[in-house]
């Protein structure tokens, strides 16, 4: 019997992963000297895969959109944004967040959006906090 779930198999047997490849072809013995014949151009390291469409990536914030509606605190199950009475702003906790981009799509003015951007580590959380246009 033929079902959805084989034409999706075969579908993504054909299919590029979406990972980087080891920038070698070959693991090398020894990385100093790689990287020695990298800057003297024996070898060519292999590109970076693109991100494919659609990729939720860290949040971006545009402070000056923001009406300060709230919607995005509301919706968000990671509780990952937190509103600043003050300033009727918001403040987005990336190490926090799950990336389902709900509150980019409940946002009105669309101030919210997801960047292409995935390197998120970092030794300070207090870089994983969007306060505005980031």
């Amino acid at each position: 019997m033929i079902n959805k779930m084989l034409f999706i198999n075969i579908k993504q047997f054909f299919k590029k992963p979406f990972t980087n490849l080891f920038p070698l072809a070959h693991i090398p013995d020894h990385l100093l000297a790689v990287l020695k014949r990298v800057k003297s151009g024996e070898v060519e390291l292999n590109p970076p895969v693109p991100t494919p469409e659609g990729f939720r990536g860290r949040i971006a914030y545009d402070k000056d959109k923001c009406i300060g509606c709230r919607l995005c605190v509301r919706v968000c199950p990671a509780n990952a944004i937190s509103y600043i009475t003050e300033e009727k702003k918001i403040k987005v906790h990336v190490d926090r967040c799950c990336f389902c981009a709900q509150c980019t799509e409940i946002c009105p003015v669309q101030c919210l959006s997801m960047s292409n951007e995935f390197l998120l580590a970092s030794y300070n959380r207090k870089e994983q906090v969007v306060v505005g246009n980031n």
